[in-house]
């Protein structure tokens, strides 16, 4: 095993951890209007959901028709039907979190949603970073500069859901709550060293996960209630639109 790949992909997997421990610590993102930060984020993850995890699902379409023998019209179908259940799947958990948050507010004059729908929300969010940190070791594009691009989108993304997540019920979320997601950081990480799925598991996995990100990317990176900044999305979109292109045709 080639240890610099690992140790590169192993620190990457810790800075993740770092995010979900310490996220109740950025005291600067809890702002209104919504931090500028956040908005620049928000403009780096939807750069992400477009350059990348779109573009991605259509070239794993290739991979179900080469593994399954169907039309490359019926692949494309598939995968984006995987996204749209992985999207259909957290919007889901979203307005369950939202309607009991409603319902304990009315009732009990508590802001804050039943323990077992955060808990709902915890577990699939584990699931989902379990697969982007398994994907670490399993990226379609090997090269420093995309697993870098792939890097500061997830690391900047994990920052606004994870303060979102944790707004829900900040007092879960500290106790046990991010260990939960540092726990699947880690797991996905080491899973990703020593198990390698076939291309069409991974294909599914992965077009199951877009459709979940680009849920996630929308909710938290485009709210409706907080007044996010457009200038600093518009500079975190345009940076990393550059640094797409700068890498698609000047690197390769």
């Amino acid at each position: 095993m080639d240890l610099s790949p690992t140790l590169l992909t192993a620190a990457m997997a810790v800075a993740f951890s770092l995010v979900h421990l310490f996220v109740g610590r950025l005291r600067f993102l809890d702002v209104e209007p919504r931090s500028a930060w956040l908005s620049f984020a928000g403009g780096v993850a939807v750069g992400y959901v477009f350059l990348h995890i779109l573009p991605e699902l259509a070239a794993h379409g290739a991979t179900f028709t080469q593994a399954t023998g169907v039309s490359t019209k019926l692949a494309e179908s598939m995968v984006y039907t995987l996204a749209l259940a992985g999207l259909v799947l957290f919007y889901g958990l979203e307005r369950a979190i939202v309607v009991s948050r409603d319902e304990r507010r009315s009732q009990e004059g508590r802001d804050r949603p039943e323990h077992g729908i955060f808990w709902l929300h915890i577990a699939a969010s584990s699931t989902l970073i379990f697969v982007v940190a398994y994907l670490l070791n399993h990226r379609e594009d090997p090269t420093l500069a995309g697993l870098a691009l792939f890097f500061g989108a997830l690391l900047l993304h994990f920052v606004t859901a994870d303060f979102g997540a944790r707004a829900d019920h900040p007092e879960l979320y500290d106790r046990r709550g991010r260990w939960v997601l540092v726990a699947a950081t880690l797991g996905g990480w080491v899973t990703g060293l020593f198990l390698e799925l076939p291309e069409l598991a991974i294909g599914c996995l992965f077009a199951f996960v877009g459709g979940a990100i680009i849920l996630v990317v929308m909710k938290e990176e485009l709210p409706e209630e907080a007044a996010s900044r457009f200038l600093p999305f518009l500079g975190g979109a345009a940076l990393y639109s550059a640094l797409v292109l700068s890498e698609v045709y000047l690197v390769r």
